[in-house]
C-alpha cells in the first residue's frame, strides 16, 4: 500500500466517505411501466433514466478533478473501496441508459447530459488507473504477481451484478488480508481495482485511453527489469571484438536472465495482463505483445548472434557454454510456448527455436572438430613410465563433461547421421551399434574408438615392448575409469565396459610376461628336484641378477590407477614369490656356509614380496641398494 509519506502528498484532504444512502435506491421508489427499446434490448422508464443519471451525476461531479482541489489530489479507490465501486457501477448504468437513449431519442438533452458526465467520469477513471499503476509499481512488479497463485486472483464484475456481489469492498479487503501476506494483499487489491476500471472504460468505449496508459507504464517496468538482468541491445557487428572475460559475463547474465525473465518477468506480466483485461482477448494480446515482445526477442536473439558472429567462441571449452544456453531455452520452452502463445508474439517463439537450431548446429560442428583434432594428433614422444597420455586425459575429461548434457545432446544429435561402420576393423561398437541406441551413443563410442586406435599407434613408439603393453593397460584403464564415473556408462553400457576391461587384463598379462619373464626363467621347472650345490648357487645368483635388472627397469614405470596398480602387484607377487619361495626353501640349505648364504641367497621370499610392493610408483632404486639399506 502507499506509504504514509505518499498518502500525505496525494491524499491529505480528508472528506467523509460517500454513502450509498446519499441517493435514493430503486426499492424506495414506485416506477411506472418502462418502455422497451427493441434495438437496445433494454427497458428503462423515465424515472429509471432520471435516477441513473442523477446517481451518476452526484458521484461524477464529486470526483471531478477539475471541480475541486479535494478530488484533484485524492484517490477515490484509496479513500473508499465501496464508494469507488459505486462510482463504477453508476458509470456502467449510465452507459446502458445512454445506449438506450441513442436508439430512443438521439437528440435527447438527457443523452447530452449523460455524455458530458461520461467524459468527466472517464477522466476520473484514467487518473485512478494511472495512480494505481504508478503508485503500486513495487507491488505489481512481475515477481510479486507471478508468485501469487492464479486461484487467489479476484474476479471483479461491475457490469450487471450488484456492488456487494461483484465489487471488492472494504470488507473484502479485510477478508483477503487474513489469508495473504502484506505484499500479496496490496497486489491482490491493486489488480482487482485495475480490472474493474479497465472493464468500465472498455465497455464505455474508452479502451484506447486505458490501454495507452497501461502500455506506457508496464513496458517501462519490463524494460527496466531486463536491464537489471544484464540484457541490453548491442550491435551484432561488434560482438567479435568483445573480450573473453566480458563475453563470459554476458553469457552468465543471459543464463540467469532466461530463467528469471521466463518464470517471473514475462510470466508475471502475462498474468497481470490476463487479469486486468480479462474482458477482452484482443486487448490482452495487444497489451502483452506491445509490452513484452521486444524485450523477449532481444533476449532469445543473443545465442544466435553469439554463434554467428563471435570469433572467441571457437575453442573446445565453449561447447559447454553453448550447451548451458541450449539447456536454458529447452528447459523453459513449455513456459515460453505458453506465455507467448498469441499470434502476435509468434515471432518470440520462432526466435527461441531459431537460437536452439543455431546452437545445435554449432555444437555438432564443435564435436566434429574435436573428433578431427584427435585424428590429427601426431605426437611421437613416448610418455615416461608407460603412463597416461595427455591425449587420453584431454579426450576423456572432455567426453565425461560432455555427457553431463546427455539429454541435451540426444536432442541435438537426434537427426544427425551416425559414423560409417567398418572404418576401424580392429574394434567394434558393442551396445552403441544397436538400432535402438540414440545417435549420440554412436558418436561418443566412435570418438572413444578413435582415441583407442590412436593409443595403439602411440604404443609402438616404445622400444621396450613390455612398456608398450603397460602403456595400453594404463590408458585403457583410464578410459574405463572415466566411463565408470560419468554418464558415459549409460551411453556406452556395461557390455562395452566389460569388453574393454578384458582387454586391460590381457594387456597386463602381456606386460607381466614380457617384463618379468626373464626372472621366472632363471628358476627351474621342477623346483623341488635335487640339484648340485654349484647349480643351486648359480640359480640363486642368476635370480638375484635378473630380479635386480628387472626391478631397476620396472621401478621407473607408473600405474596411476590404484586398482590396476594393486592388481598388477598382487598378480606378480603371487606368481613370483610363490615359485621363489618353493625353490628357496628347498635349496637354501644346500648352499653351504654362512658366507655362501650371504653371498648367493641375498633375498628371502619376504624380501622379494616387499620389493615388488614398491613397484609402479615411478621412482628408481635397485634391489641391491634397497637390500643394503634394509640390512643397515
Amino acid at each position: 500500500m502507499p506509504t504514509k509519506g505518499m498518502r500525505s502528498l496525494l491524499f491529505h484532504h480528508k472528506a467523509p466517505s460517500f454513502s450509498r444512502n446519499s441517493s435514493p435506491s430503486r426499492s424506495s421508489i414506485s416506477f411506472p411501466t418502462p418502455r422497451r427499446n427493441p434495438s437496445a434490448g433494454l427497458d428503462f422508464s423515465d424515472a429509471m433514466i432520471e435516477e441513473v443519471i442523477g446517481n451518476a451525476a452526484v458521484l461524477v461531479i464529486k470526483w471531478d478533478p477539475e471541480a475541486s482541489g479535494y478530488a484533484k489530489v485524492t484517490s477515490m479507490f484509496y479513500e473508499s473501496k465501496t464508494e469507488a465501486h459505486q462510482f463504477i457501477k453508476s458509470v456502467n448504468d449510465l452507459q446502458k441508459v445512454m445506449h438506450y437513449l441513442v436508439g430512443e431519442d438521439p437528440t435527447s438533452e438527457k443523452l447530452v447530459h449523460g455524455h458530458s458526465l461520461m467524459q468527466i467520469a472517464m477522466k476520473r477513471l484514467q487518473k485512478e488507473f494511472y495512480q494505481i499503476l504508478s503508485t503500486n509499481r513495487a507491488h505489481l512488479d512481475p515477481e510479486s504477481v507471478s508468485t501469487r497463485s492464479r486461484s487467489s486472483r479476484v474476479s471483479v464484475s461491475t457490469s450487471d451484478d450488484e456492488i456487494d456481489d461483484g465489487a471488492l469492498t472494504d470488507e473484502d479487503v479485510r477478508f483477503a488480508g487474513e489469508s495473504l501476506s502484506d505484499v500479496e494483499q496490496v497486489s491482490f487489491v491493486a489488480m482487482a481495482d485495475l480490472r474493474s476500471i479497465a472493464e468500465c472504460m472498455i465497455s464505455s468505449g474508452y479502451a484506447k485511453e486505458c490501454v495507452h496508459i497501461y502500455k506506457i507504464i508496464r513496458k517501462s517496468i519490463i524494460d527496466e527489469g531486463m536491464y537489471k538482468l544484464g540484457v541490453e541491445k548491442f550491435a551484432s557487428s561488434r560482438i567479435h571484438k568483445i573480450d573473453k572475460e566480458v563475453l563470459d559475463l554476458r553469457i552468465k547474465n543471459w543464463l540467469n536472465a532466461v530463467k528469471v525473465a521466463t518464470t517471473t518477468l514475462f510470466n508475471g506480466e502475462k498474468i497481470l495482463c490476463d487479469t486486468v483485461f480479462a474482458v477482452s482477448n484482443s486487448i490482452r494480446e495487444s497489451c502483452f505483445s506491445h509490452i513484452a515482445k521486444e524485450a523477449a526477442t532481444l533476449l532469445f536473439l543473443f545465442p544466435q548472434i553469439l554463434v554467428a558472429k563471435s570469433k572467441n567462441f571457437s575453442s573446445e571449452d565453449n561447447i559447454f557454454r553453448l550447451l548451458d544456453m541450449y539447456t536454458a531455452i529447452s528447459e523453459n520452452w513449455p513456459e515460453i510456448d505458453s506465455i507467448f502463445s498469441f499470434e502476435s508474439t509468434a515471432s518470440v517463439r520462432s526466435q527461441a527455436l531459431n537460437s536452439l537450431i543455431k546452437i545445435g548446429e554449432s555444437v555438432r560442428s564443435m564435436v566434429s572438430d574435436f573428433e578431427s583434432s584427435i585424428q590429427k594428433e601426431s605426437s611421437k614422444s613416448p610418455v615416461a613410465g608407460g603412463g597416461v597420455h595427455p591425449l587420453t586425459l584431454r579426450v576423456m575429461n572432455y567426453l565425461s563433461m560432455l555427457t553431463d548434457y546427455s539429454n541435451v545432446l540426444a536432442d541435438i544429435f537426434v537427426d544427425f547421421p551416425p559414423p560409417a561402420k567398418g572404418l576401424l576393423p580392429e574394434f567394434d561398437i558393442a551396445q552403441a551399434e544397436e538400432s535402438s541406441a540414440p545417435p549420440i551413443c554412436h558418436h561418443i563410442a566412435w570418438i572413444v574408438l578413435i582415441l583407442i586406435c590412436k593409443l595403439d599407434g602411440k604404443a609402438k613408439h616404445y622400444k621396450d615392448v613390455s612398456l608398450s603393453y603397460l602403456f595400453l593397460a594404463n590408458n585403457l584403464q583410464h578410459v574405463i575409469s572415466k566411463v565408470r564415473t560419468s554418464n558415459l556408462q549409460y551411453l556406452l553400457g556395461e557390455q562395452w565396459i566389460a569388453k574393454y576391461e578384458a582387454k586391460v587384463r590381457q594387456f597386463a598379462v602381456n606386460y607381466e610376461r614380457l617384463a618379468w619373464g626373464k626372472v621366472f626363467s632363471t628358476l627351474p621347472e621342477n623346483l623341488t628336484e635335487e640339484i648340485p650345490a654349484d647349480e643351486a648357487r648359480l640359480i640363486f645368483r642368476n635370480f638375484n641378477f635378473s630380479l635386480d635388472e628387472a626391478y631397476r627397469k620396472q621401478k621407473s614405470c607408473v600405474v596411476p590407477d590404484e586398482k590396476l596398480r594393486e592388481e598388477l602387484k598382487e598378480s606378480l607377487t603371487k606368481a613370483l614369490v610363490s615359485v621363489y619361495k618353493e625353490f628357496h626353501d628347498t635349496h637354501r640349505v644346500s648352499i653351504g656356509s654362512a658366507r655362501n648364504l650371504a653371498l648367493y641367497v641375498r633375498l628371502t621370499p619376504e624380501d622379494v614380496a616387499h620389493y615388488l610392493s614398491d613397484l609402479f610408483s615411478g621412482t628408481t632404486e635397485s634391489v641391491s641398494s634397497s637390500s643394503r639399506r634394509r640390512s643397515r
